[in-house]
């Protein structure tokens, strides 16, 4: 691929999954895959589900390197088979067993497609048909970008998979993949990483792990969104529902500067930074306003959440918000609508607390 064209599966200033060799604090998911392939009958299809930024991808390509090595019938570790002729052609992207399935380049509108269209599923009918006979892995990251079409062709596959084939399905939020992917999926769960496993992910990625902060909450990726500006952009929005009127032109600046081709990651940040402040008040309705919120975050979390009835209503308005978010984008709404009606929504139920 050239590299003039961003990848969809990538994380700004990060290096691919694919070119990260290890993975930290997720031993537990390793032993799971190990101990089905030592079984003799691993499963077609795998899940592996967990919050943004913990690894998903990264095991996926462990497991893609540690399959297409020809590893022995009893294995100790994920590590590949040293100097194997394959693992330079998994990083090329032009390893015949291999196929990734993700979110493709629009040459007509220069951007990334917004979902994973069913023609991209298609292309596995001729993947499997030139490389017949043989191990061979399809990664799809995230299945969440799926389209309708695109999921059941994939279903199709799940149900009646090609010999020696083994499906990698990565997914943020497994609820939204329709209920038969997941009864067909063995699933490995994710979780959050330990602080010196985040530390250590966050050095191999290229960041700085003395800027870790608390609200990484245990993710890579949320690590460095926040040391790149990420931070900013929560602090901006906790400010807005701090006090009981929006400031609308606040508002407007944070919708405006996601504004063209130039805030495609101004977006993901703003509504990452939207949907964190939403599930903390969640919380903090049950239990309480969190020890670590300071200054504006806890006053908002303090005027939005004070009871369980508004937890529960905000739990509501992140799901309502994620899934308007994905449709605006699918339909290439203008990003400065996306979060004005992300806010106005918001703004609308704490005015109903």
């Amino acid at each position: 691929m050239s590299e003039d064209i961003p990848e969809a599966d990538r994380a700004p200033d990060a290096p691919h999954p694919r070119m990260t060799d290890r993975l930290f604090g997720q031993e537990a998911a390793e032993r799971a895959f190990l101990e089905a392939w030592n079984s003799g009958r691993p499963h077609h299809g795998w899940l592996l589900t967990g919050p943004n930024g913990v690894g998903k991808a990264t095991l996926a390509w462990r497991i893609a390197r540690f399959l297409l090595t020809d590893p022995p019938a009893r294995a100790d570790t994920l590590d590949p088979t040293p100097g194997h002729p394959a693992l330079p052609r998994i990083r090329a992207l032009s390893e015949p067993g291999l196929m990734l399935l993700r979110r493709g380049w629009d040459d007509k509108g220069k951007k990334l497609a917004t979902q994973i269209t069913v023609d991209e599923v298609r292309r596995l009918g001729g993947f499997f048909g030139l490389s017949s006979g043989g191990r061979r892995v399809v990664i799809v990251d995230p299945a969440d970008d799926l389209n309708p079409s695109a999921a059941n062709a994939l279903l199709k596959l799940l149900e009646e998979p090609p010999t020696g084939a083994t499906l990698l399905l990565v997914s943020h939020q497994p609820a939204r993949l329709l209920p038969t992917i997941r009864s067909r999926c063995r699933v490995l769960r994710l979780g959050p990483l330990g602080l010196d496993a985040l530390s250590a992910a966050v050095e191999q990625a290229g960041g700085d792990p003395a800027a870790i902060t608390p609200m990484a909450e245990g993710s890579t990726g949320a690590a460095l969104r926040l040391a790149r500006g990420g931070a900013e952009i929560y602090d901006k929005v906790a400010d807005l529902f701090a006090t009981p009127s929006l400031d609308r032109g606040a508002a407007r600046a944070i919708a405006d500067a996601c504004a063209g081709k130039a805030g495609t990651e101004r977006l993901e940040a703003t509504l990452a930074a939207l949907d964190r402040l939403l599930h903390r008040a969640a919380r903090a309705g049950l239990i309480g306003v969190p020890q670590d919120a300071e200054g504006a975050e806890a006053k908002a979390l303090a005027r939005l959440a004070p009871h369980d009835v508004a937890a529960r209503a905000w739990a509501r308005i992140a799901q309502e918000i994620d899934d308007r978010a994905a449709h605006a984008r699918a339909v290439n709404v203008d990003p400065t609508a996306i979060v004005w009606d992300a806010l106005a929504r918001i703004d609308a139920q704490s005015r109903r607390v």
